[in-house]
């Protein structure tokens, strides 16, 4: 840290101060100070020794200059708070420089360390690109269409209207429209104070100027303080408490990590790698891992068991379904086949007899891993050593249940699978209290699925299920009205040809039952499986290579996602069919479709999050409680606010 200064001269973000360099500042410093009036008296300002000013008049005034508030500043451009002290790095100047107050005025300047490394390039180029990199942060306005909704940090909700094209030199405008006719123009150089607004309803627009945007977000930041405390009460309660390490080095692990018929992805290898990490700390684990629907979150859950089970520790995995059950118990009874691991099934299925033998192994230990519905929650059940908990697809359970499920042991390891994927700004938000893996890399030689997006009709159908049936393969229809699926099997069975064996799964079929017909399908004695959503998770089948979706306005975008995820598991070509009535496809509906044929990239989850999935992702993660305030100001906001929230109270409490 260099020594105290007596002045700082603060310059504003103008299109034609951002033409400028470094270099040019240091020439023309003296003569900018000298003038009187004009252009650099309303786009300075000289910051003194002993100066009166309140704090946050010159947080006003940095703001209304168009520098952004940050955490940590990086970049010219940009300032800090921490209590009474700020850290500004005007666009003009060499150096970030920190100004302390005593009350309300100045008592020191000192020179920071932190230097613009580029004094040669204009200041627009460092500024865009810095931008460019905070973005991660506020969200790409890449994808904007007119309409869109979009957040300013400074003036609120607004329509973005256009992006303009002014000149070679002054650059390009976000063009946003407010209420009665307001508009407001955005410079490329300071868009990253703009985000997609992303909410769980139509946000309320309102006019420009005014106080009602600031009232939102105080109000917005004092319930954002209370999520955060809540946070930090979990992390520190997690933190104190304790366990023995697991046992990380064992030959039968290694065996077990070899016979994955699998190349593991390298989002797959870090997964495991922060997990071991976590086994072999004092503290329990609490790690959600975050993955695109096939991209091997199992398999991650698979081996963390396996490092319990060596440990001498008992495993539960519970999930939503007895179909996802029942798919988990086959993958991990074939995997430990040939070790001495015990696992066992829990659910419906069983008999009561059955249930409650497998209950008494469970009490006196000689089960290893038990994969459970939510059977596991009931009062009957108690273990002699649990020491790891397993939620799969955990945004399909309520809080209430996750924290029941977690109070069964203080000390307690938990990791949480998710196919919801996170948000990028809730992650940065939240990984210094979460411990989060995310899995976005796909399995190799995996294929995107080619989806199309087609008006009804007897002949796309008839012709999707006859090639899929030609080469071997096997075909999921969708039809999600139990009341009138029998009817749709025999129309089914009609376009398929007489060799063709057909059946249908929904929720209302006995468990038995459903699961035979599971399995049938799984060991190629059923062709056509038509069935209701319950094929949305937990079907792993690489033999199962065309969907039909028959009427696609009638589900989500997320579940259309997952449903869509159900084929391409192999390395063979696979195709998704999402057909409509176009007499009955609203905007809204041609808008969910026209989205899902454009992503079709694999990992397209965290595209199409953007629409849809990050907001669910958020409720799921932080409660539904939270769902108001995100609305008021977008969830990038929100999330950019709870992170400044609880990197302050960290501060305070390590203090």
């Amino acid at each position: 840290m260099k020594e105290s200064i007596d002045h700082v001269l603060i310059v504003a973000l103008t299109p034609l101060i951002l033409e400028k360099g470094l270099l040019w500042f240091d020439k023309n410093l003296t003569r900018i100070e000298r003038t009187v009036g004009g252009f650099w008296q309303k786009n300075t300002l000289r910051v003194e020794t002993g100066q009166k000013i309140m704090l946050s008049e010159l947080l006003r005034k940095l703001t209304d200059f168009g520098y952004q508030k940050y955490q940590t500043i990086e970049l010219p451009g940009e300032f800090s708070q921490v209590g009474g002290s700020i850290t500004v790095f005007p666009v003009n100047s060499a150096n970030a420089f920190r100004i302390e107050f005593n009350g309300n005025s100045v008592e020191k300047i000192i020179e920071t360390d932190k230097i613009n490394a580029s004094p040669e390039t204009p200041l627009k180029k460092i500024i865009y690109e810095g931008a460019s990199r905070r973005r991660e942060l506020s969200g790409d306005l890449t994808s904007l269409k007119p309409g869109d909704y979009v957040v300013h940090l400074d003036h609120g909700i607004g329509r973005f209207i256009e992006k303009r094209q002014l000149s070679v030199v002054s650059g390009q405008l976000y063009v946003l429209e407010y209420a009665a006719g307001d508009k407001l123009t955005v410079p490329e150089e300071v868009s990253h104070k703009l985000s997609p607004y992303i909410g769980f309803s139509t946000p309320q627009i309102y006019r420009l100027g005014g106080n009602f945007w600031h009232k939102t977000k105080r109000k917005i930041k004092q319930d954002i303080i209370k999520t955060a405390k809540e946070l930090l009460k979990i992390y520190a309660e997690r933190e104190v408490a304790e366990r023995p390490a697991y046992l990380v080095d064992d030959d039968m692990i290694s065996e077990i990590e070899q016979s994955f018929e699998f190349t593991e992805t390298p989002d797959q290898k870090r997964a495991m790698e922060e997990i071991m990490r976590d086994m072999e700390k004092n503290t329990p684990m609490d790690r959600l891992v975050c993955g695109d629907v096939g991209f091997g979150k199992t398999e991650v859950a698979l081996r963390a068991a396996a490092r319990a089970a060596v440990s001498g520790r008992q495993t539960a995995l519970i999930a939503p379904t007895t179909v996802l059950a029942w798919q988990h118990f086959q993958t991990f009874r074939s995997r430990f086949s040939k070790f001495p691991i015990n696992i066992s099934l829990l659910s419906r299925v069983q008999k009561p007899a059955e249930q409650k033998n497998i209950i008494k192994k469970l009490k006196s230990g000689e089960i290893d891993i038990v994969i459970a519905t939510h059977r596991l929650l009931q009062k009957d059940i108690a273990f002699r050593n649990l020491g790891l908990l397993i939620i799969d697809e955990e945004q399909r359970f309520g809080v209430r249940q996750k924290e029941k499920l977690k109070s069964i042991g203080a000390a307690l390891d938990v990791i949480s699978l998710s196919a919801t994927p996170i948000p990028r700004t809730l992650y940065f938000s939240l990984s210094g209290l979460k411990n989060i893996s995310t899995i976005q890399t796909p399995p190799p030689n995996r294929l995107p699925i080619k989806t199309f997006v087609e008006a009804r009709s007897k002949k796309i159908i008839k012709k999707a299920i006859q090639e899929e049936l030609a080469r071997d393969g096997q075909v999921y229809y969708l039809h999600n009205r139990i009341a009138t699926i029998d009817a749709t099997l025999n129309k089914v069975r009609a376009l398929s040809g007489p060799d063709a064996k057909v059946a249908i799964a929904h929720a209302k079929l006995p468990d038995a039952q459903l699961i035979e017909i599971i399995e049938d399908f799984r060991n190629k004695k059923i062709d056509i499986l038509v069935a209701t959503t319950i094929i949305e998770n937990g079907l792993d089948l690489s033999n199962v290579n065309t969907l039909i979706v028959e009427d696609a306005t009638r589900v989500g975008l997320a579940q259309a996602h997952q449903l869509r995820g159900r084929v391409g598991r192999g390395d063979r070509q696979a195709f998704a069919y999402f057909l409509h009535s176009p007499k009955k496809l609203t905007d809204v509906g041609k808008r969910r479709l026209e989205t899902l044929k454009k992503y079709q990239n694999l990992g397209a989850g965290y595209e199409i999050a953007m629409r849809d999935l990050e907001i669910r992702g958020a409720g799921n993660i932080l409660g539904r409680e939270q769902h108001g305030s995100i609305n008021k100001v977008g969830l990038n906001l929100y999330c950019q606010m709870l992170n400044e929230a609880v990197e302050e109270l960290k501060r305070v409490i390590i203090k």
